[in-house]
């Protein structure tokens, strides 16, 4: 994948306002196509535990996207983080880290952080059984449920993608 896909996964769902976070960033493939949309009125908190991952994510975003705003945080997303209230979130291959016995915990502390009316983006692979390097990876009509039973509203896909790992992955925006 390249930066057009990760462009493409997410775009339907990046529209008004402009304080984002993407958490569990990783080098941040996501929150450097969150800063192409944004562009230079966007404001993105970026949550990785990775500090080296952020220091690339860094000389990334100065050299392609030098005139958003970019607030890099070295955190556990799965802990309370310190945020301002958000217009939206980016969450690209994270949660599929969180154990599915506390997926609904985790989804309920992100849920805080959104703004009333504010948008979950997510990407993640299409399949309900996983592997060494995906343990809990979760299909688009389970995250559908997960996301009722967590109070999001109006869950709809945005977007899929052929991978040669997993078969596809797809996008979803989901509101608070």
């Amino acid at each position: 994948m390249n930066h057009a896909d990760h462009r493409r996964l997410i775009e339907g769902g990046i529209s008004g306002g402009t304080v984002w976070a993407d958490l569990g960033s990783g080098r941040g493939a996501f929150t450097l196509a969150l800063a192409d949309l944004l562009g230079a009125t966007g404001e993105i908190y970026t949550v990785d535990r990775d500090q080296g991952a952020l220091r690339e994510q860094q000389r990334a975003i100065r050299a392609r996207f030098p005139e958003v705003r970019v607030h890099y945080r070295p955190a556990d997303f799965t802990r309370p983080l310190e945020l301002p209230p958000l217009d939206g979130i980016v969450m690209a291959n994270a949660l599929h880290f969180v154990d599915t016995k506390h997926k609904d915990t985790v989804i309920q502390l992100i849920k805080g952080y959104l703004r009333p009316g504010g948008r979950l983006v997510l990407v993640e692979y299409n399949v309900d059984q996983g592997n060494t390097w995906v343990p809990y990876p979760f299909s688009y009509p389970t995250w559908e449920t997960m996301a009722r039973r967590s109070g999001f509203s109006s869950t709809r896909l945005l977007a899929t993608i052929p991978t040669r790992f997993l078969n596809e992955m797809y996008s979803a925006i989901s509101f608070n």
